[in-house]
């Protein structure tokens, strides 16, 4: 089966096969937001089940640029020890492990405490929940070259703790991807205004990160195939960035879609396109597959071994899989072994698609929690239930986080 085939990456270093448990925000760090016993579990869980490579969710690369307040944050080396503690586990059966390290920009929620910036002061559209993130600052020069620099430290930090590599997000409207997209990025400088401009930041951190880390190091991108909002960044985009891309060293593109305001990769877009019910993106991935041949990863709703042999056959190197290893954290082995598992979370069918988005992350990140206690998925889970019980979680990680922020800035 091809899904078992191993992968060379352009620097050397080999993925044991081409299944990769893509990204997800599991907001599980410990009071000091690093590492918390819970999510070194739910990666030996991952690590044990088959992968051939594991992405981290959301590493924060600014303890003040929280994509939630949970969040786990690596700006030094304060508890680097713990991060090579999961580093190890990740890596003890084999699989490589990669830090997904990311700024948030706008989609910060307000009650975080903390100033917001964004290439442009754009608010998020959300409908009745846009209350809920304040408008951004535009982005200064000088706030610029500081987040390249934070991008270069924490992928220093992350080699450093024994991590085989670091995936860049530059997708789902973070900051990088804000840059990216015209709708957010209205600026009139060399960050703005033609997609030359609006992909700089991208181009300049993955410039200044492979400078500094080792050549066997893995550097990934993880990149919108389109943001399915008229007028924003494109499929056509999207091939355009990946040329620019090309020759700068990156091992892997990851292809996704969508952010808070369009939440494709979820399966819901928002500019009359209809996604796909599996494998959201491979069409997408299909047109960038004929301007580059830097390895490709589609990820998006993929839980059968035929649609994952499908995006192997369309020329895609490896295929990411969330949701479905949060239900059966043993699928690549069991596909192995020829079982036919294809685990799913029933759909949500609420009016309010933004709503929906919100109690379809509950549910997963409900699996997560799960998965994290040593206990069993429950997929069936009620998406209300899911989702009043991550406001509470939320609440309270919010307030800790808050009165964490406090005692640092006490001299």
């Amino acid at each position: 089966m091809p899904l078992f085939d191993p992968l060379t990456l352009p620097n050397g270093s080999v993925l044991p096969n081409r299944i990769a448990k893509a990204a997800m925000e599991e907001n599980m760090a410990d009071a000091d937001h690093a590492p918390s016993e819970r999510l070194l579990r739910l990666y030996r869980t991952w690590s044990e089940g088959g992968v051939g490579l594991l992405i981290s969710g959301n590493v924060m690369i600014d303890r003040r640029a929280m994509t939630g307040p949970g969040g786990v944050v690596l700006e030094d080396e304060t508890h680097l020890p713990r991060f090579a503690q999961w580093a190890r586990i990740g890596r003890a059966n084999g699989a490589q492990f990669w830090l997904q390290i990311n700024h948030p920009g706008r989609q910060m929620q307000a009650g975080m405490g903390q100033p917001t910036w964004a290439p442009s002061a754009v608010a998020l559209e959300l409908g009745n929940l846009s209350k809920r993130f304040a408008t951004a600052q535009q982005m200064p020069p000088a706030v610029i070259q500081e987040v390249i620099e934070r991008f270069t430290r924490t992928a220093c930090l992350a080699e450093q703790a024994g991590f085989t590599g670091v995936q860049i997000h530059a997708a789902h409207g973070y900051l990088l991807s804000q840059f990216l997209s015209p709708l957010s990025n209205r600026r009139n400088d060399q960050w703005g205004g033609s997609l030359e401009n609006r992909a700089r930041l991208l181009l300049e951190v993955v410039k200044a990160v492979r400078a500094e880390v080792s050549a066997d190091f893995a550097v990934a991108v993880k990149l919108n195939s389109a943001d399915f909002q008229r007028g924003g960044f494109s499929v056509e985009d999207a091939q355009h960035v990946v040329r620019l891309l090309d020759g700068l060293g990156v091992d892997l593109i990851e292809l996704s879609g969508g952010s808070y305001e369009a939440p494709a990769m979820q399966g819901q877009a928002r500019d009359g396109r209809t996604l796909a019910r599996e494998a959201y993106f491979l069409e997408f991935a299909r047109e960038i597959r004929d301007v580059t041949r830097l390895p490709l990863m589609v990820t998006g709703g993929i839980r059968r071994a035929p649609v994952a042999e499908e995006v192997l056959a369309s020329g895609i190197e490896t295929v990411g899989i969330g949701t479905a290893l949060t239900i059966n954290p043993n699928l690549p082995r069991d596909w192995q072994q020829g079982i036919s598992s294809a685990p799913q979370l029933p759909p949500i069918s609420w009016n309010n698609k933004v709503l929906a988005s919100l109690a379809n992350m509950a549910r997963v990140k409900y699996q997560l929690r799960k998965l994290s206690q040593g206990g069993q998925p429950c997929p069936t889970v009620s998406p209300v239930w899911a989702l009043l019980t991550q406001q509470v979680i939320d609440l309270l990680s919010t307030r800790r986080y808050r009165r964490w922020m406090a005692s640092r800035a006490r001299p």
